[in-house]
């Protein structure tokens, strides 16, 4: 009987509500067997042991070896991580005024912050003696009151700080991923990888054999 073989990718984190874990919660597989792929994806990897928020750091062998257990002729191959993490957070029921308010407050703090920021850059750097000895060099005379420097310097901060982040509508200017976004990514990253070493120095990664 010629064996069949199964291709498994994974990411490195996955989420889940439900404490079943099911192979096709965990990896994305693919068979010329429509009938092994079927039944493969829907058999039981993982009991989640408890009802609290947590992560389970899982090898690739774990499912390697959950896998050649049901089809001992399969020939099985990875193309995603090498580890990975299930992170398991029971569905809770949410209040729509108390996530309002938690986005008014937290945009609030970083409204003020902000404002902070540029205030306190705009006094280190003596912006305003700057527009001063502007106007008074181009217009020959001393400035009394505001001037369209100050004008153009309000509108101008907030526009560029609304372009650069690309991140204020659902209209985008570019199908690039704004600042924000990159910065996201990078410490999802950099969380994802110190979990795993740390489940591997410590011995708690769940792997073949467990």
């Amino acid at each position: 009987m010629e064996s069949k073989v199964i291709y498994i990718k994974i990411d490195k984190n996955t989420m889940i509500q439900n404490k079943i874990v099911y192979l096709e919660d965990l990896a994305k597989l693919y068979c010329t067997d429509k009938r092994m792929l079927q039944n493969l994806k829907r058999q039981i990897v993982f009991h989640v042991p408890e009802d609290k928020k947590a992560n389970y750091i899982f090898s690739i062998l774990k499912l390697i070896e959950f896998i050649t257990s049901i089809y001992p002729d399969a020939e099985v191959v990875s193309l995603g991580e090498k580890d990975f993490i299930l992170h398991f957070e029971p569905p809770k029921k949410t209040v729509k005024i108390l996530e309002y308010g938690k986005v008014f407050i937290v945009a609030l703090m970083v409204f003020c912050g902000a404002a902070f920021t540029i205030m306190t850059f705009n006094a280190d750097a003596s912006v305003k003696d700057v527009f001063d000895l502007v106007y008074e060099l181009v217009k020959g005379t001393k400035k009394d009151g505001g001037s369209i420097l100050e004008i153009a310097y309000s509108i101008g901060l907030p526009l560029g700080i609304i372009v650069f982040f690309n991140h204020f509508s659902k209209v985008q200017l570019g199908k690039d991923p704004t600042p924000l976004q990159v910065q996201m990514r990078l410490y999802e990253e950099n969380l994802d990888k110190t979990l795993i070493e740390n489940a591997s120095r410590e011995g708690k990664t769940i792997d073949s054999n467990d």
